[in-house]
């Protein structure tokens, strides 16, 4: 299928220490407007803390690699849009 853009709205990451509810930390995506079958994208991403963005030290990034034995989870949400507009939406709980 050919997608006219993909975005990853937010990854939302759990809280260090805290009990369940609402995340402190979440990780925000440029929009990807354009990539050929078979090709990668890199694209840039903003640390946001507490609803203020995060400075280069406080980036969480991090927290998204893979380390054996340990839990790592976090929703995902993305959207994509196809070629004649129609967007869809799918949150995605990774690591739980």
């Amino acid at each position: 299928m050919t997608l006219k853009s993909i975005e990853i709205l937010t990854i939302f990451l759990n809280n260090h220490g805290q009990a369940a509810g609402s995340s402190f930390a979440h990780i925000r995506f440029d929009r990807i407007n354009f990539v050929q079958p078979k090709e990668k994208a890199v694209i840039s991403h903003r640390t946001w803390i507490n609803g203020r963005p995060a400075s280069e030290a406080q980036d969480q990034i991090g927290r998204l690699q893979v380390v054996a034995g340990a839990v790592k989870p976090y929703v995902l949400d993305i959207s994509w849009e196809d070629l004649d507009g129609k967007m869809q939406f799918q949150r995605i709980p990774v690591g739980h």
